[in-house]
């Protein structure tokens, strides 16, 4: 993969890797500092990565405040892209083949607008899926995660333990199961009228 001009700001003189706070879409954050970067930082995922570029004479406590930054950042910007669905069906294929052996093979799979009590719905006779358009704008590890859970109804059609150990395959299974949590929570707090 070629460098990306807008971030290499010159060899990076140290570079850690950790993992990421919860919350965080990303599964490694690595923290490259170069001594020519004065006073930008900047990220950008790669792979299952986020690759954090800071100025070297930042300290640790710094470091820290900034790939948080950075982090929220991204994930602003990943919500808000859209996918559709030629997209959504190609990406569907892509999570078969890494996490169920390309076993589950939709037939179709599409944006909703008639789905409001559910996030996802499968027709395994059909080899269908539908998602709910709520999820547009969600961040990708969970569109990902409706997109799995939906993929494993193809082979397992209940929600027994041999269904959720197919989802176990996941890393980010329970982070995205809260987030819709929070979701549904939220929507139930009562509103209060704009003043």
């Amino acid at each position: 993969m070629p460098a990306d001009p807008l971030h290499s700001a010159g060899t990076p003189q140290r570079s850690t890797t950790s993992q990421p706070p919860s919350g965080s879409g990303a599964s490694a954050i690595e923290v490259r500092r170069s001594s020519r970067r004065r006073r930008t930082v900047s990220a950008y995922r790669e792979g299952d990565r986020t690759v954090v570029l800071i100025p070297a004479r930042m300290s640790e406590a710094e470091e820290q405040r900034w790939v948080s930054v950075m982090l929220d950042k991204l994930a602003a910007q990943e919500s808000k892209r859209v996918l559709g669905d030629t997209e959504l069906s190609e990406r569907a294929q892509r999570l078969s083949a890494q996490y169920f052996d390309g076993r589950a093979r939709p037939t179709s799979v599409r944006w909703v607008t008639n789905q409001n009590t559910r996030w996802g719905s499968c027709t395994p006779s059909e080899g269908s899926i539908r998602l709910s358009h709520r999820l547009q704008g969600m961040p990708e590890y969970v569109v990902d995660y409706v997109l799995l859970h939906e993929l494993a109804h193809l082979l397992v059609p209940g929600h027994g333990p041999r269904f959720w150990r197919l989802l176990e395959a996941y890393p980010r299974t329970e982070r995205a199961k809260g987030y819709l949590e929070g979701v549904v929570a939220a929507d139930r707090l009562p509103h209060l009228p704009d003043v």
